[in-house]
């Protein structure tokens, strides 16, 4: 029997073995399937609503934050002007949000809610309820997990500017 190298004493990583390769060790695969079956109880919850999980995060941006040009909105998801523009047409043609060039700008766009839009996050209140209802999870585990994931996109998106 082959023994596994050890890694450096400086680093908390574990050895790499070939039991690394299984499908079933890969965190990436893991987050996707949750992604993907979060993506699954937020087209059920958000049905009512008449909007998608990624218009729902445009949504909640704006509810948060009020009205914003196109670049900043696109900052805070994570999202590229070639995905969010689609999503802002859709948003639009729903009657949900206008856009419009900045005053200050005319190479900025910026995004706000129509009345509709305000009106829609009443409805929506109850989204986060049932989404923490689904998932089975104390609160505290959803602060924690949430503070967890936070601190991986940090490193990861550290790792990838440096290069990995």
């Amino acid at each position: 029997m082959t023994a596994t190298p050890s890694p450096p004493a400086a680093t908390d990583a574990p050895a790499v073995t070939d039991d690394w390769l299984r499908l079933d060790q890969q965190i990436c695969f893991s987050l996707n399937a949750a992604a993907r079956a979060f993506n699954g109880v937020y087209r059920v919850v958000l049905k009512d609503l008449g909007i998608t999980y990624p218009q729902y995060l445009v949504m909640l941006v704006l509810w948060e934050h009020g009205t914003l040009p196109v670049k900043a909105l696109g900052e805070r998801l994570r999202l590229d002007s070639g995905t969010l523009s689609p999503l802002l047409k859709r948003l639009e043609t729903a009657g949900l949000v206008h856009r419009e060039r900045s005053a200050r700008d005319e190479r900025s766009v910026e995004v706000r809610l129509t009345e509709e839009g305000v009106a829609l996050r009443r409805r929506a209140v109850e989204v986060p309820r049932r989404i923490s209802a689904a998932t089975g999870l104390r609160a505290e585990e959803m602060r924690s997990l949430s503070t967890t994931l936070a601190q991986l996109t940090a490193a990861l998106d550290k790792a990838a500017a440096e290069g990995a």
